[in-house]
């Protein structure tokens, strides 16, 4: 059983910073890429930033220049800092990862619960 535990999400002002974190547990063999995803309401879900386990990180032209997403491997770990946050950031944060199980005889996508950012005067 493998599992992703997101935290970190909160209410901030505009131009105010979060840091989310996702930590991937269980019968792990390998994670691939991981990344975080997001929905706001009433819109589908998009891919905000990913991170292969080597190699460039890829993010949404939305948000260039003002987050950054990282990973620990030891850790099992992906954070995504987010800074000069805005009203349209708002949505619920998704974190994603594909993981290889069973000594990599097995691959699978693995998604958190979800944690909401909330950004508003």
């Amino acid at each position: 059983q493998v599992q992703l535990v997101e935290s970190g999400g909160g209410s901030v002002q505009p131009g105010g910073s979060l840091r989310l974190s996702c930590a991937a547990s269980g019968s792990i063999f390998r994670i691939d890429a991981m990344g975080w995803y997001r929905q706001a309401p009433g819109k589908e879900r998009e891919l905000v930033a990913a991170i292969p386990r080597g190699g460039s990180t890829n993010y949404a032209d939305s948000v260039k220049g003002r987050f950054t997403i990282s990973r620990d491997n030891a850790k099992n770990t992906v954070y995504l800092q987010m800074n000069s946050l805005k009203p349209d950031d708002t949505a619920v944060y998704y974190c994603n990862a594909g993981i290889f199980l069973d000594y990599g005889l097995r691959f699978k996508n693995y998604w958190g619960q979800g944690t909401q950012v909330t950004v508003s005067s």
